[in-house]
């Protein structure tokens, strides 16, 4: 597989502050359950699986039903705290919960599996207007770019 982010990235922080916004946006609400399930789409930067989060939590507390993930997912993109990839059919965390239904775009990458979320507002503007042009009404905005990151992109570089 592909590399990981660059040595400067602190992934710990990023985890950390995840659960952070979590707590600060559901209080109570974030279940233990809820909140392992988070850890593990934040457990690194490339979408997960409803079945492969299904599988960590039978390791860990024993059989999990498939129901209680996918409720814990949908409590999870509700709340704006993780983005369902449809390209990838799983599920990243949100870099920005704070605004809840935002319209976002990912860059994925088709090698190592990465995902990195942008919040470009200028991006999202002009899909609305191209949209409204055409007479089509938006509901909500994701919009997927598969591609390679920097890293497998050095690396096919350096294999031609």
């Amino acid at each position: 597989m592909g590399k990981r982010r660059t040595a400067h990235h602190n992934h710990n922080a990023c985890v950390r502050d995840a659960l952070a916004a979590a707590r600060a946006l559901c209080g109570a609400k974030l279940t233990p359950l809820r909140r392992r399930v988070l850890e593990l789409i934040w457990a690194s930067h490339r979408p997960i699986g409803a079945y492969a989060i299904l599988e960590a939590l039978g390791r860990e507390r024993g059989r999990a039903a498939p129901p209680t993930v996918y409720r814990t997912l949908a409590f999870l993109t509700e709340h704006g705290l993780a983005h369902r990839i449809a390209m990838a059919n799983a599920y990243v965390g949100c870099v920005h919960p704070e605004a809840a239904g935002h319209a976002s775009q990912f860059l994925l990458c088709a090698d190592c599996g990465e995902a990195v979320e942008l919040d470009d507002r200028r991006i999202a503007r002009a899909v609305a207007s191209e949209a409204r042009r055409k007479g089509f009404a938006v509901l909500s905005q994701s919009l997927e770019v598969r591609g390679r990151c920097p890293a497998c992109a050095g690396d096919r570089a350096d294999v031609g």
